[in-house]
């Protein structure tokens, strides 16, 4: 495991060694807490109901931006072969990749605690919800940070690595609303629902911590991260 410490490292630094990242973390909590306060004092009710909802959208932008550098970059630049020869395996190496990005976005994520300090001092929010909300919302990253780091393995251009990983996890937020459920057979909208990244979501910000839940998001990224895998062995690109 040396390896993808070494490999989390080097990335992780990567993340800072340019304005890149401050201008990310910067623009994310502009961007949910402008949003979240826009609709608070209307609400006038203490809770972050709000903040938890806005995830899963930002996400959508957010998190395929932060994940589309990941292969692309390392191709693009000619670093890719050279990382490759290596005493490393290829699993190490995506695995991590795969945590400097999800550290970074989960750390972006918790700088929204400031908020939770904000509600607790106007109101007196339950700790259910704001807890399984920021456990849902990792574990949406999570997922979020396979599926484009999957994504990115695919081209070595960071444009389309980003297109790719915002289309993919689009769609797998979007099966699961009820503007598509209501249109379709009930057997196939219990499906989506099962496959949407939004549906599990739900449930784990109001509160209710279901294993189903966790089981739904271990699994999607261990997914994506297998075949992630397999692609970088493969080396289709070549």
């Amino acid at each position: 495991m040396s390896d993808v410490w070494t490999i989390f490292k080097r990335e992780f630094r990567a993340f800072f060694d340019s304005p890149v990242a401050y201008i990310f973390i910067t623009i994310f909590l502009l961007v949910t807490n402008g949003l979240f306060f826009l609709t608070f004092f209307e609400a006038n009710e203490a809770n972050l109901r709000g903040l938890f909802g806005l995830f899963p959208i930002v996400f959508l932008l957010f998190v395929p931006a932060v994940t589309m550098r990941s292969w692309a970059e390392e191709k693009k630049m000619g670093t890719f072969e050279l990382l490759m020869t290596l005493p490393i395996k290829d699993s190490h190496a995506v695995l991590g990749k795969f945590f400097a990005n999800f550290v970074f976005v989960g750390l972006t994520i918790l700088l929204t605690f400031p908020l939770v300090i904000t509600v607790s001092y106007l109101g007196n929010p339950d700790p259910g919800p704001i807890i399984g909300g920021y456990l849902g919302a990792l574990l949406m990253a999570g997922a979020y940070v396979a599926i484009g780091s999957l994504m990115s393995s695919l081209s070595e251009n960071q444009i389309i690595a980003f297109i790719l990983g915002l289309t993919s996890v689009l769609i797998l937020y979007l099966i699961g609303t009820p503007i598509v459920l209501t249109r379709l057979p009930i057997l196939l909208a219990g499906i989506f629902r099962i496959l949407s990244l939004g549906s599990h979501f739900e449930s784990i910000g109001r509160g209710v911590i279901d294993s189903r839940d966790l089981i739904y998001y271990l699994s999607v990224i261990g997914f994506f991260l297998f075949v992630n895998i397999r692609v970088i062995e493969s080396r289709m690109w070549r």
